[in-house]
C-alpha cells in the first residue's frame, strides 16, 4: 500500500469534495484524513487529502488521472508522498538556539527533514554543524558585497536541490529579488511584543515597559520586512519579578518551538498560502511527529 498526501487549492464551488473523494474511490484508495476549508471572504477552497493507495495505483498514475478533474475545478494541486522528505538549507548569525533546537529535532527524527546544508554569515556554529556531518557555508556580508553573496546563496540553493529555506535567526535582510524568487520556500521566526519594540536590545525594551506576554511569530519571508503571512504563533507569561535575562531566555524558547513547529507544518504539506494569509490544517495522525512538539 501507499501512503500519499493530496493538496488543492481553487476557487470555490459545489461538488469538489465529491468530486475528489469520488475520484480516490474509483482508484481503490481509502482516505485516513481529510481537512478542508473555503474561505468566503475571497472565494477559494482549500483541502488536505491523507490516503492510502490500495488496489496498487502508484502517485505517478493518480496524477495523470486526476488531471482532467483539476482542470475541471481549475485547480492548484499536487500529490505528495510522506516519505519523500523536503530538502531544507538553515540560515543562522550568531543566536544559535533556533539552530540547536532544529539540529536536535532533526537527529531524532521528530522533524523529518534533509539538512543539506547550514549558511551563516559568520563562524560562531561552524563547528557545531561540522559535527553533526552538516555542509557548512560561510558566506560573509557586507554592503558592498551583498549582490555577490545572495547570487552564492542562490547557487547553492540550486545545487543542492533546496525546497525550503529556514531562517532560524539568521539577521540579515533578503532583497526583494530574492524574497519574490524564492516565494513560499523561506520562514523566517522572529520575537513578538504588544506593544512592538524594534532596533537594539527588544527584551530590554519589553522589560522596560512592563511588558507582560513574550511572543513568537514564525511567517513565510516576502519583501515587506517581518510582514509575510503568518504559519504559526504562540506565547508565554511574563511577570514584574522577572529580570530582562529571564526575558530572553524565554524568548528563546518560545521561538524555537513556533519555528519548529511552521516547518512541521510546511514539510507535511498541511501550510497553504492564501494571500496575505495562510491556511494551516491540523497535523493529521500519519504524520510523523505531533503538532504538540516543543
Amino acid at each position: 500500500m501507499t501512503d500519499l498526501v493530496l493538496t488543492v487549492t481553487c476557487p470555490t464551488r459545489r461538488g469538489i469534495v465529491a468530486a475528489v473523494s469520488g475520484y480516490l474511490a474509483e482508484q481503490s484508495c481509502n482516505i485516513t484524513d481529510s481537512a478542508q476549508f473555503d474561505d468566503q471572504d475571497n472565494g477559494r477552497f482549500f483541502m488536505r487529502i491523507r490516503f492510502v493507495s490500495e488496489g496498487g495505483a502508484t502517485a505517478e498514475s493518480l496524477r495523470e488521472g486526476f488531471e482532467e478533474l483539476a482542470g475541471s475545478f481549475d485547480m492548484t494541486w499536487a500529490i505528495h508522498s510522506p516519505d519523500q522528505r523536503m530538502r531544507v538549507l538553515l540560515m543562522v548569525s550568531n543566536f544559535g538556539h533556533c539552530l540547536n533546537d532544529l539540529l536536535y529535532r532533526w537527529k531524532i527524527g521528530a522533524l523529518p527533514i534533509d539538512i543539506v546544508g547550514v549558511v551563516s554569515n559568520h563562524m560562531t556554529y561552524q563547528k557545531v554543524v561540522v559535527n553533526h556531518d552538516i555542509p557548512f557555508h560561510h558566506i560573509r556580508v557586507t554592503r558592498e558585497n551583498k549582490p555577490e553573496a545572495e547570487a552564492r546563496l542562490l547557487a547553492l540553493i540550486d545545487e543542492t536541490g533546496t525546497d525550503l529555506v529556514v531562517l532560524a535567526r539568521y539577521m540579515q535582510v533578503l532583497s526583494d529579488a530574492f524574497c519574490r524568487r524564492m516565494a513560499g520556500r523561506i520562514i523566517n521566526i522572529h520575537h513578538s511584543f504588544l506593544p512592538s519594540f524594534k532596533g537594539a536590545n527588544p527584551y530590554k525594551q519589553a522589560h522596560e515597559r512592563g511588558v507582560k506576554l513574550i511572543g513568537a511569530t514564525a511567517h513565510y519571508v516576502t519583501p515587506d520586512l517581518d510582514e509575510g503571512p503568518i504559519i504559526e504563533q504562540d506565547t508565554v507569561r511574563v511577570t514584574h519579578a522577572q529580570s530582562a535575562a529571564d526575558y530572553v531566555s524565554l524568548g528563546r524558547d518560545v521561538e524555537a518551538a513556533v519555528l519548529a513547529r511552521a516547518i512541521h507544518a510546511h514539510i507535511h504539506h498541511r501550510a497553504f498560502l492564501n494571500g496575505a494569509k495562510t491556511v494551516v490544517f491540523p497535523a493529521s495522525p500519519g504524520d510523523h511527529a505531533s503538532e504538540r512538539m516543543g
